[in-house]
Parts: structure tokens; C-alpha cells; sequence
């Protein structure tokens, strides 16, 4: 998997590096139970601060996407990510509520945000 990050986004680098790494388990380029490199070993990779990695390491273990354990390292969780429950749906919908309160105000149709939306899912279901 190759991971490149836009350090002049305005979106934080470990949100980028931590929505990379979910995409790559998604397009099945990350199998379970496969090694991640190492904090240290990733920022150096990737010229960046390794808090910034560490720091999207951990919401991805918070969120089940892998885990760290002392002598394996960061491996991508064997069991798979855990499905959706009531949280996360909760969740998905608060953040798309913005995104679409926002889309509505542009006047994008609702047909073209499902569309996009379908698009979307689909490239993750058929770049595997």
C-alpha cells in the first residue's frame, strides 16, 4: 500500500494517515492480521513527526481497525474491523449530516449525492 499525504491540507496529517490506512484495509491492499510498520519506522518513511503517527495509530486501535501489541508490533486486526453497531451508525449519521446540510445549501441535487455516494462505495467494493 502506498500512502501519500498533502501536507498543505488543511485536513491533519493523521486523519489523512489514518483515513489511508482504512481505505487500504477496505480495497482489501491490508489483509488481517498483516504487519504495519512501526511508529518510527512509518514517520521516517514518510518525513513526519512520529506523535502524528502515533497519534493515528491509536484512534485506530481505539476504533478496532488494529492493534499493537509489545512483541508483534502494529498488525491490522486478525478478527477484521468490527461491524457496524448502533454507535457507529450513530455516528456515520452525525457526520454525514454536515456534509449534506452543506450539499443541500450548493444546491447539488439529491440524485447526484447518491450517485457520487454510490460511486464511491462501489470503487472501494471493486479496486480489491
Amino acid at each position: 500500500m502506498y500512502i501519500t499525504l498533502d501536507l498543505e491540507s488543511e485536513e491533519p496529517i493523521y486523519t489523512q494517515l489514518k483515513y489511508q490506512i482504512i481505505a487500504g484495509i477496505a480495497k482489501k491492499e491490508l489483509s488481517p492480521g498483516e504487519a504495519l510498520p512501526s511508529v518510527r519506522s512509518l514517520a521516517a518513511d514518510l518525513g513526519i513527526n512520529l506523535h502524528t503517527v502515533n497519534k493515528a495509530y491509536q484512534q485506530l486501535k481505539q476504533e478496532g481497525f488494529i492493534l499493537i501489541h509489545r512483541q508483534k508490533g502494529v498488525v491490522i486486526n486478525p478478527d477484521g474491523v468490527p461491524k457496524a453497531n448502533e454507535a457507529y451508525w450513530s455516528e456515520l449519521e452525525s457526520k454525514l449530516h454536515p456534509l449534506i446540510a452543506e450539499a443541500v445549501c450548493r444546491d447539488v441535487p439529491e440524485k447526484d449525492f447518491l450517485q457520487l455516494c454510490s460511486r464511491i462505495f462501489a470503487n472501494f467494493l471493486h479496486e480489491g
